[in-house]
């Protein structure tokens, strides 16, 4: 294959292994940072993947709050994979930091792959536009769920953001593409191996299991997928014509509680797991906790919740087989330590 395809975000850890993905299948990438000074660190991310970039992988500068770069930026792509969107560690004040640059961002990314002709594009959502703001259910979520706003338990700003975009992107398709073609990939937390030093929220959560940063353990329950996988199924998404119209739930197995990621780290890592904790904390503490530190807070709605999500759509429509659960968690912790080693 030859077809010239955009990658948005190529600096981020998912954004990255799309590009390794997409140049080991033939294809031509461009992709999109914010600065030019970062095309140094997306082509040594590319080059530690195992895929030789060269001139079949072009860097360009564009942002997700601004016009300008876009109309570039797709010219002459046969497909996008809009993988950019904020992410941060934090919950900022202001909702609008994250719901303006993720659903703005894909409307700009859409209108652009329209006016060029692009065929299909495949947005990276989140299982955070799926699972959140519902009623505690023992029902799998599926691509047929969507994350209630305005639902019985609070939403914070990254699922609303990701709620929002994704729904933007549906309604744009359906009445201004003009025959724009879309796909959406839904990952829950998404771990495996690092190709620089990562500040994700799920690579920031193995940090601190395996540095014995955390206390012990909130009874807290999360979907964990390889960022490999992740990678493989956008591509899935881009070429089957089974995929176009639809969304795709990305999940290895069911949600795993935080003790039992712990106890795969604990158990993969050997000597080097042992700061990993066991210990599960009790709810009280959490919430006491909560009080004063606004990252705890905002776990408090999901203390004990137990959920759960299919990923079968995938695997039967497309084929989709992922590694295991704790492949992906041990990997993430490898190569942690590998990339802070002296």
């Amino acid at each position: 294959m030859d077809d010239l395809v955009l990658v948005t975000g190529g600096s981020g850890f998912l954004g990255s292994r799309c590009i390794v993905a997409l140049l080991e299948r033939g294809h031509r990438v461009r992709t999109t940072v914010r600065s030019l000074r970062r095309e140094g660190e997306v082509r040594d991310m590319v080059e530690r993947g195992g895929a030789d970039g060269g001139e079949r992988l072009e860097v360009v500068e564009a942002d997700l709050l601004a016009d300008a770069g876009w109309p570039a930026a797709v010219a002459g792509c046969a497909f996008v994979l809009h993988v950019a969107s904020p992410f941060p560690l934090s919950v900022p004040r202001d909702p609008d930091e994250l719901v303006r640059p993720a659903r703005d961002g894909a409307l700009r990314v859409l209108r652009a792959a329209r006016d060029a002709g692009v065929r299909r594009v495949v947005l990276t959502s989140s299982f955070a536009a799926i699972g959140y703001g519902h009623a505690p259910r023992s029902i799998p979520f599926t691509e047929q769920d969507w994350t209630e706003l305005d639902g019985p338990v609070p939403v914070d700003a990254y699922p609303r953001s990701k709620t929002l975009a994704e729904r933007a992107a549906w309604d744009f398709v359906a009445t201004e593409g003009n025959g724009l073609e879309l796909a959406t990939v839904n990952p829950v937390g998404i771990f495996g191996p690092l190709l620089a030093l990562d500040t994700s929220t799920s690579i920031e959560l193995v940090r601190r299991l395996v540095d014995g940063a955390m206390p012990g353990l909130p009874r807290l329950t999360f979907g964990v997928v390889d960022v490999r996988d992740v990678a493989d199924l956008h591509l899935l998404a881009m070429e089957r014509e089974a995929a176009r119209g639809e969304r795709f739930l990305a999940i290895s197995g069911d949600f795993m509680s935080l003790r039992d990621m712990a106890f795969a780290l604990r158990e993969g890592l050997g000597e080097h797991g042992r700061k990993v904790p066991a210990r599960e904390l009790p709810d009280w503490l959490v919430r006491l906790t909560g009080r004063f530190d606004a990252g705890v807070r905002q776990l408090v709605p999901e203390l004990g919740v137990a959920k759960h999500a299919s990923s079968g759509k995938a695997r039967e429509l497309l084929g989709w087989t992922p590694r295991s659960r704790e492949e992906a968690l041990v990997a993430s912790a490898r190569t942690l330590l590998d990339l802070r080693a002296p």
